[in-house]
């Protein structure tokens, strides 16, 4: 894959998953623009001294204005949506303000970046590539027992990812997404200690797939919600 000359918004850039992915696209030529929430997480950021990368400070994704401040001077070939949140709880422990909070981190976030960077590239008229990150009970509702309110948004980011991939396939931006099941990362390690850590995927695995959507080698795939769930 080949990113040379182009520039990509990478939300949630500084988690575990965020690094491998900025990673790869800056192994491949790429530039990233990365929001943090404070400064020591940009101070923990591997990349942070990189001329590649462009740190931002975002506060909140759901908020329109700091999601225009973002994509404000950006010239975006891709868009890789990874910020969210996670919160366990079945629906009779789970008031309205957690419920809200999911759907604000994963599916408001989500739509807000979407629409500035469609409205960006739709700007520089030379199409681009958008992937969100969905989740396995995006896709697997059942699976979503115990955690129904981050399910709930997460299928949101599912249903958001197929819908927007038709209404702009013909301006040249494909869309889609990834579904991962749990992830090798040391907080879900911490999380789960007696896992069996090797039938997770490895956020290097997950980078890639993500990178290859968003590549100018993607040439057709859009719509899709990719499974990405390693042996588990």
């Amino acid at each position: 894959m080949d990113f040379s000359g182009k520039h990509v918004v990478v939300t949630g850039g500084t988690g575990a998953l965020g690094i491998a992915v900025v990673s790869a696209l800056m192994s491949a030529g790429a530039s990233c623009t990365v929001p943090y929430v404070n400064e020591a997480e940009a101070q923990r950021f591997p990349h942070r001294d990189d001329p590649k990368v462009t740190l931002i400070a975002v506060a909140d994704l759901a908020d329109e204005a700091q999601v225009a401040k973002l994509y404000g001077t950006a010239k975006p070939w891709a868009s890789i949506h990874l910020a969210g949140g996670f919160a366990a709880g079945k629906v009779a422990e789970t008031d309205k303000g957690l419920l809200m909070t999911q759907i604000d981190n994963n599916l408001t976030s989500c739509f807000l970046c979407c629409r500035a960077a469609v409205n960006a590239m739709l700007a520089g008229g030379q199409g681009g590539r958008i992937v969100n990150v969905a989740a396995r009970p995006a896709l697997e509702w059942r699976t979503g027992a115990g955690m129904t309110a981050y399910a709930v948004a997460k299928a949101g980011v599912a249903a958001l990812t197929a819908a927007l991939a038709e209404e702009v396939a013909k301006d040249g931006i494909l869309v889609n997404a990834v579904a991962p099941s749990i992830m090798d990362t040391p907080a879900n390690r911490k999380a789960m200690p007696k896992a069996d850590y090797s039938a997770w995927p490895k956020v290097e695995e997950v980078a890639a797939t993500i990178a290859f959507l968003a590549s100018p080698d993607n040439r057709v795939t859009r719509g899709a919600i990719v499974p990405v769930y390693g042996k588990s």
